[in-house]
């Protein structure tokens, strides 16, 4: 390493083992690379296979010479984490194995360097669900930012828990999920019970996974300051709230736009290719969609970690084949939940098929495509592609926002219970499925999105995506609270 590197700030930046969060996590990681700042990147070991195996980290970053990834032994397996309270045992897990590994890490020398070919840490940019981050970063004197990966709006329904315990409006007992929220300010007079995070549907005040995310939600006003993966012109109600507990917020969303952004901007040549998908992708796709109409098909996926169960799948399909709508449809490898010896949609390959059957077959072979995996963000941006039926995880769901494509959104857990509430009723570009599915609903939702409501939704949704161009572009909001991240890590 130079002189000149060596002089430049070194950032460790630390992830929570899961798709989405590694996936905004490098794409900052990358704005930093390019601003000059080495980086760490730190994952755990199931998580450094599959980028190895899956991406192309290696050759993408290796243009930054002060870019290093390194890992951290497993504490969970990552690729069984399916359900909230999967999540929660990792979490767990994490503290026994990923705490004492960071102090010695961070501790090998006096200036918490690292290896003789790299710089002393001058900082840590952590995933806000990681506050054991916390507790390590201020025992040795470290400077730390908090990165949170869920959207403003998800994130301040955590941290308004306290006052919703204290108003009695949580727990809450039977199962009327309609009843409106009133103590999480900013979003009076729209939030409902079941558009609370999934997490917060507890009825015992006691329970250990409610109380974590407490815990960890109260612990981000400690860290330097919050970096959110949002824009100012999407959610600057909520985040007018979260300056009064977190004054040094960063939102420099869409990240995955304000990288592609900024690479056109420093290499001309740039094909922009930088998937951080931990499954492998079916790029095939891609060309299937190139022979589809504008603006005509319907992208289907539910994300890296949900499991959905064989009945649901085949709500799913009975919908969306008798919309008569073309369809692009993720199923990933064992996301769904069936009997042992059963294919996932062995209705179809029975010897003996019904009529009914045999015309789902033949529709989807008209005007369909499924893939295991696919590149989001090209599929998203493809000239084809008219709406997104997703399960609102936060990425997907500004992935969609900056393309102008409209959403059908059917969200399983965490945070997209909130999310797929903004979608429908606040920013009114595209409608809300929670806590449903049933196949003349799916129908009715893809005609009203694809074909009824066509124009209004593709109108709606194209006045976000000019917002969300304007924020990363020169003098943007987004563009501007980046430079002012970079800056305050350069002055440390």
């Amino acid at each position: 390493m130079d002189q000149v590197q060596q002089l430049r700030p070194h950032v460790l930046i630390f992830p929570f083992p899961a798709q989405g969060h590694v996936n905004s996590m490098l794409k900052l990681a990358e704005l930093l690379c390019l601003a000059g700042i080495n980086i760490t990147f730190l994952v755990s070991n199931n998580i450094h296979n599959r980028l190895l195996r899956h991406t192309n980290v290696v050759s993408r970053f290796s243009k930054y010479p002060g870019f290093h990834l390194d890992h951290y032994p497993d504490a969970y397996d990552e690729s069984k984490v399916h359900i909230a309270q999967e999540i929660m045992d990792l979490c767990t897990a994490l503290q026994s194995v990923v705490k004492p590994f960071l102090k010695e890490l961070l501790s090998k020398d006096p200036a918490h360097g690292t290896r003789k070919d790299r710089p002393p840490f001058s900082c840590i940019i952590v995933d806000g669900f990681l506050s054991l981050a916390l507790d390590v970063a201020e025992e040795i004197g470290l400077p730390l930012i908090c990165f949170r990966t869920i959207s403003a709006g998800a994130f301040w329904t955590y941290f308004c828990i306290p006052r919703l315990v204290e108003a009695g409006e949580l727990p809450f007992p039977g199962d009327e999920m309609n009843l409106p929220i009133e103590n999480v300010k900013g979003m009076e007079g729209f939030l409902r019970r079941c558009d609370l995070p999934s997490f917060l549907r507890v009825g015992d005040l006691t329970n250990p996974d409610f109380n974590l995310l407490l815990k960890e939600a109260l612990q981000t006003p400690r860290a330097k300051g919050l970096i959110l993966n949002t824009f100012e012109d999407l959610e600057g109600c909520i985040l007018s709230h979260f300056r009064t507990h977190c004054r040094n917020l960063y939102t420099i969303g869409p990240l995955h736009a304000h990288l592609r952004a900024r690479l056109q901007l420093q290499e001309a040549n740039s094909n922009n290719s930088n998937s951080n998908s931990l499954w492998e992708e079916d790029k095939s796709c891609i060309k299937w969609l190139d022979n589809q109409p504008p603006k005509s098909v319907l992208y289907v996926s539910f994300g890296s970690i949900a499991i959905i169960t064989r009945e649901t799948l085949l709500e799913f399909w009975h919908g969306i084949v008798n919309s008569g709508v073309r369809f692009l449809w993720v199923i990933r490898p064992n996301s769904v939940n069936v009997g042992l010896g059963d294919d996932v949609l062995d209705s179809t390959k029975s010897k003996s098929k019904s009529t009914p059957e045999m015309e789902l077959e033949e529709a989807t072979k008209e005007r369909g495509c499924m893939v295991g995996w696919a590149p989001q963000e090209d599929v998203l941006a493809h000239p084809a592609i008219g709406g997104f039926l997703t399960h609102s995880g936060w990425n997907s769901t500004l992935e969609s926002i900056a393309e102008g494509v409209p959403m059908i959104c059917w969200p399983c857990f965490a945070d997209q219970q909130p999310n797929s509430r903004f979608v429908g009723e606040i920013w009114k570009i595209g409608l809300d499925m929670k806590d449903t599915c049933d196949r003349v609903i799916v129908e009715k939702m893809v005609r009203d999105l694809m074909v009824e409501r066509k124009d209004e939704f593709l109108h709606r949704a194209d006045e976000m995506a000019k917002l969300a161009r304007k924020s990363i572009e020169e003098g943007g909001s987004s563009f501007c609270n980046l430079v002012r991240l970079i800056d305050d890590i350069v002055k440390g």
